[in-house]
């Protein structure tokens, strides 16, 4: 048998004969230490082919030993201990057990023993649902389980799951029809990392999206022409906001013919679906010349994804229909619709080379599996939604240089090998928003790490009419920035918008920092795809990966790591509201901080872990926490991800004596990587005293077309201006308006920032920094205090003055420029002076504001109170 080496991954499924002990009709395989397969066949012929959710056993053998004691098989791996009664047959509870010996905790495994805590996987869609409640069937989500358990262990049924022949595109085979049992044993006390690294590596990697997927996509459910899609780019331009993917709904091909109508009514076609809703033939009316919008789209460095549903079949009215039917041994004569087969190889085969590979070289860069053919296929035990991802993603694989993706609805176990998931058609509520981080999390369980959601949802929820709810939009689009994938949708209702530049200014301008925020991490979120490409552990993963034995990382569910080093807490719940019913200025929040030192990004606040806080949080404001000491990857603001050229990498690097990091780079749109194309650059520094060295190493590998000389920019946040920067023992100036080769400070955010000018990337660049102050405490919080104070002046500037007598606005004022007068002086005794008289009079206002008897001025009141705390 041949390994199944054609992908973009080398799948493998014949274990190494070391790994493997046979006993009679039983056969046990040592896959890694925490995972064993264990195969009774009835006829003592054991499967060697690749499942649809397992296809690599041909892995290193671990170190296991094998003994028989009294008529008991042991296979020991340090980590697991397998008894089996030899010749005892099928699996069952008092022939076979498995001792779990891992995290301090043993544990007994038999068959039929049920899995309590496991901590759930993800489900096919959310569609209809207005939160976790199903508005279609009235029930609650039932998750599926997943690869995690608090119990320390999970078993794998596999034994009716359908195979993988070894032709040159693998293709569907059932299973045999006989008796057979096929299990697969993970036991990982609480190392859930590993445990999730050790699936990856017998399911199959986590492949990486291209570049341009954690961009900004445009999608909705619009009949929209060739021109007015042109402009809706135009206006993305005009308002410099990012955009990189435009996801075409359905009306790109024909939906309506005069024919289809039958007493005013839409009749269905062949196949007793709606006509119209399958159709692969463009709608000129619409794109009189897709060849060339195309080609425009790709001038733009746009990308394009078209939206399928596949469920009817060929049907006769399309264009490509004549040659498909001849194709499939049909006469086109008779009229007669081809059923849509995806399991039939034949059928598969001219799907792709007649209709969708010719759209490809057009220009299509993905497609959008909207909808397929409910349930079943003619293979018992393949999930049509599992199936179509398979084939549809290693069609891209085999015939494409291109990076394979596809966007459709998660179809099970193994199904994190095609990404990218579509979540489906949500309500727009508050309850379906905060459901989502959650749904996106325990996804991450079972390795489907890139959710797509509608973000905003997708249509109204029981509570909404024309009125739309900007705040909930806002709060959707700051979550849809800090998730795997940032896709914007709704359904064909005038009423919804979706252009953030059309909503009200406070809110655009919070949702176009949120967006632009993405934009800077990409080389942050870009490195942590290739960690998930490597380890199993999704972009986007919940608090217990860190800390399995807190209770908090199981409580605060909405909560997660972005990344290595980014707590995020997205805001999921409307602002406080006061008895009038106005509206506060902000949200409150409760957040787990877990063991360590922390930065609470948007505010510059130093804060204790170990600990539950309650945190307030504006409009514009995105609760983020990042570790002391890390280093955050980012890049000057584009419009797209992959524009040129990618020639300064910025490095935030947050307080602590040491911190390191490694970013990755690759080519972005191809598959070399997986080839060993790419490259690693080396970052760290160590603070001794007031000595602060920073060093960025030759980078690590190479690619085509790879950047090869590069400028830093480094930032130091709450950090007083330094007395000396060197890079490479060259002393660097002082400049308010900062340039390469010298360094500036940012008194709003207490920010020093470092400007270098371009080296060779195969140089090593070393930053040595006297830091004129250590005691960094007085900075803490002040960019938050100056930023409310500036709210709090636009609002105040609004109502009447002066009041009674009293007469704020230059007070306010004057603490609001705090930040830009220390940025213009900024020598140390200034800046102390400066920074400790804000406190006093932050407090002062306090007090002066609390004697003002006006329930207008109680919000602000409120707010100023929140920073004087």
């Amino acid at each position: 048998m041949t390994a199944i080496n054609s992908w973009s991954q080398s799948y493998d499924p014949i274990a190494k004969k070391e790994a493997m002990v046979i006993s009679g009709d039983v056969r046990f395989t040592v896959l890694t230490p925490r995972v064993i397969r264990m195969e009774w066949s009835g006829d003592g012929q054991f499967e060697d082919h690749a499942s649809l959710t397992f296809v690599n056993r041909n892995l290193p053998v671990p170190s296991f030993t094998t003994s028989v004691k009294k008529g008991w098989l042991i296979i020991s791996t340090g980590v697991l201990t397998l008894k089996y009664r030899e010749n005892s047959g099928q699996f069952n509870a008092k022939n076979l057990t498995v001792e779990v010996s891992a995290g301090g905790k043993a544990v007994t495994w038999h068959p039929g023993m049920k899995n309590k805590g496991n901590l759930f996987g993800t489900a096919r869609t959310l569609d209809g649902y207005d939160g976790n409640y199903s508005t279609y069937d009235k029930k609650y989500m039932t998750l599926d389980p997943g690869i995690l358990s608090t119990d320390g262990w999970v078993m794998i049924d596999d034994s009716d799951r359908p195979l993988f022949d070894n032709s040159a595109w693998p293709w569907v085979m059932p299973r045999p029809e006989k008796s057979l049992q096929d299990l697969y044993f993970f036991g990982y006390g609480r190392d859930y990392k590993t445990a999730l690294y050790d699936f990856t590596q017998v399911a199959g990697k986590i492949p990486m999206p291209p570049k341009f997927a954690f961009g900004v996509w445009w999608s909705r459910y619009w009949a929209y022409t060739d021109e007015e899609l042109k402009e809706l780019v135009h206006e993305y331009d005009i308002h410099k906001m990012p955009l990189d993917v435009l996801v075409i709904d359905m009306d790109w091909h024909i939906v309506d013919k005069k024919e289809w109508y039958v007493d005013g009514k839409k009749i269905n076609d062949q196949a007793g679906e709606w006509a119209g809703w399958t159709g692969y033939t463009w709608n000129t009316d619409y794109f009189p010349d897709p060849a060339k919008f195309l080609q425009w789209t790709n001038d733009k460095d746009l990308h394009t994804c078209l939206n399928l549903h596949p469920a009817s079949g060929i049907q006769p009215f399309e264009k490509v229909y004549p040659a498909f039917a001849k194709a499939m041994g049909v006469d086109p004569a008779t009229k007669k619709y081809i059923p849509f087969d995806i399991v039939d190889k034949t059928f598969a085969t001219n799907y792709f080379k007649l209709i969708l590979h010719p759209m490809q070289k057009m220009g299509i860069d993905f497609w959008w599996l909207d909808w397929q053919q409910w349930s079943t296929t003619k293979i018992k035990g393949v999930n049509p939604t599992f199936y179509l991802n398979y084939v549809f993603f290693s069609d891209m694989q085999l015939h494409d240089t291109i990076r394979p993706m596809i966007m459709h609805r998660y179809g099970g176990l193994g199904n994190h090998r095609y990404q990218i998931g579509f979540s489906g058609d949500t309500r727009i509520t508050w309850r379906s928003l905060a459901y989502q981080p959650y749904f996106t999390l325990t996804a991450s369980n079972v390795c489907y790490g890139y959710w797509s959601h509608d973000i905003g949802g997708h249509f109204r929820g029981p509570d909404m009419d024309y009125r739309q709810d900007p705040e909930l939009f806002t709060r959707w689009v700051q979550w849809g920035a800090f998730s795997p994938v940032f896709r914007t949708h709704c359904t064909k209702d005038p009423a919804i918008e979706r252009r953030l530049w059309a909503w009200p200014l406070p809110y655009y301008y919070a949702m176009r920092r949120a967006v632009k925020l993405r934009y800077a991490l990409f080389p942050y979120i870009y490195t942590a795809a290739n960690e998930a490409y490597e380890t199993g552990i999704s972009l986007l993963r919940p608090m217990y990966y860190d800390h399995p034995d807190e209770e908090n990382a199981y409580l605060f569910k909405g909560q997660y790591m972005f990344g290595d080093d980014i707590l995020a807490s997205p805001v999921t719940k409307p602002m406080n509201h006061y008895n009038d019913s106005r509206d506060s200025l902000y949200a409150t929040q409760k957040i787990w901080l877990p063991e360590g030192t922390w930065i609470e990004w948007n505010s510059g606040t130093l804060m204790n872990g170990k600990q539950i806080v309650t945190r307030t949080f504006m409009l514009s404001d995105i609760p983020l926490y990042v570790r002391a000491g890390a280093i955050i990857p980012m890049q000057p603001q584009k419009c797209r991800i992959t524009e040129k050229p990618a020639d300064t990498l910025i490095l935030e690097i947050f307080p602590g004596d040491k911190g390191s990091t490694v970013v990755y780079d690759d080519a972005g749109d191809d598959q070399t990587y997986i080839k060993g194309q790419y490259t690693l650059t080396d970052v760290d520094f160590t603070r001794e005293g007031r000595n602060m060295k920073i060093h960025i190493a030759p980078v690590r590998g190479s690619f085509e077309n790879m950047v090869t000389a590069r400028a830093y920019e480094l930032l130091l946040p709450l950090t007083y201006p330094p007395e000396k920067v060197e890079v490479n023992g060259n002393a660097m100036n002082y400049a308010y308006n900062i340039q390469p080769g010298t360094w500036s400070w940012d008194g709003n955010n207490m920010t020093t920032i470092i400007r270098t000018g371009m080296y060779d990337v195969n140089d090593a660049v070393n930053l040595d920094i006297s830091l004129s102050e250590t005691d960094i405490s007085l900075l803490s919080g002040k960019p938050l205090k100056i930023s409310r104070m500036m709210d709090i002046l636009k609002r105040i500037n609004d109502l009447e003055w002066p009041y009674n007598g009293i007469y704020l606005l230059e007070n306010i004022a004057g603490m609001a420029e705090t930040g830009n007068r220390i940025s213009l002086n900024p020598a140390i005794t200034n800046i102390k002076q400066e920074l400790t008289g804000l406190d006093q009079k932050i407090t002062e206002l306090i007090s002066v504001m609390e004697q003002i008897n006006d329930p207008r001025y109680i919000p602000v009141l409120d707010l100023l109170k929140t920073i004087g705390q």
